[in-house]
């Protein structure tokens, strides 16, 4: 118990450069309030005593502004930063050192019974203000854009950015520990697709010019044979008398 909690303790520090003393983080980060509210609630849930774990869920709520369900499955050094109006859904299941920002939802689509909220794999970071819904699954080194929309699988080692979120592929790259809370670097596919069309208006330019220029050289000579067939025309006439 007191390894777990250490080690929830040692996670804040790892993944928020503002974490300066213990005693800081444990009367002052409503994240790492929140994840041991939820410890204490989804064992309760675990063993039927369901209320319980409700209530204890809700004060949770109320004091944090983080709203985690005691049903909700989550590995080992899993952090919230700031945390406001985060909400993980029932069914959600998280893997081992997930970093959420404030305002990230793991909802579901509908209401059926059985899973319908995410699965999160490890070492994934879902940016401020992100939605994940849905049954999917989010693979491991996932890295989720702030405000992006997650509605299909993303799988391991890729970057998705916006509404609905698409994938930028960087199979293969593992997310370090350096670069892991850097925002400002996601590609944004919008401004990529506009570069690509603008690259393509360009060749059709060029290639349109090229046409005309073959064209313009092509009726010059045409020009030049009709003049030196009447040439050869009036020449055979006066010869012939005509």
């Amino acid at each position: 118990m007191f390894k777990k909690l250490r080690s929830e303790f040692n996670t804040v520090f790892e993944k928020d450069p503002a974490a300066r003393s213990r005693i800081e983080v444990l009367l002052a980060y409503p994240g790492l309030h929140a994840i041991l509210f939820h410890r204490v609630s989804h064992w309760f849930y675990h063993h039927k005593l369901v209320l319980i774990a409700r209530l204890i869920s809700h004060f949770g709520r109320f004091m944090t502004g983080i709203e985690i369900h005691p049903g909700a499955m989550i590995g080992e050094r899993f952090f919230i930063d700031h945390g406001m109006g985060v909400v993980i859904g029932e069914t959600s299941e998280i893997g081992d050192d997930v970093l959420l920002y404030q305002g990230v939802t793991l909802g579901g689509t509908g209401i059926e019974k059985g899973k319908r909220h995410p699965t999160i794999r490890n070492n994934v970071v879902v940016g401020a203000g992100a939605k994940v819904l849905g049954a999917i699954t989010i693979g491991d080194n996932v890295r989720i854009g702030a405000g992006s929309v997650v509605v299909r699988d993303v799988p391991d080692n890729t970057t998705v950015v916006g509404v609905p979120a698409r994938a930028v592929f960087e199979q293969g790259k593992r997310v370090t520990p350096l670069d892991v809370l850097d925002h400002g670097q996601l590609p944004d596919p919008e401004v990529e697709i506009v570069k690509i069309l603008v690259d393509r208006i360009h060749r059709l330019e060029e290639r349109v010019n090229k046409i005309k220029e073959v064209k313009e050289v092509k009726d010059v000579d045409d020009i030049k044979e009709m003049k030196e067939s009447e040439e050869m025309l009036r020449c055979f006439m006066d010869g012939a008398g005509i």
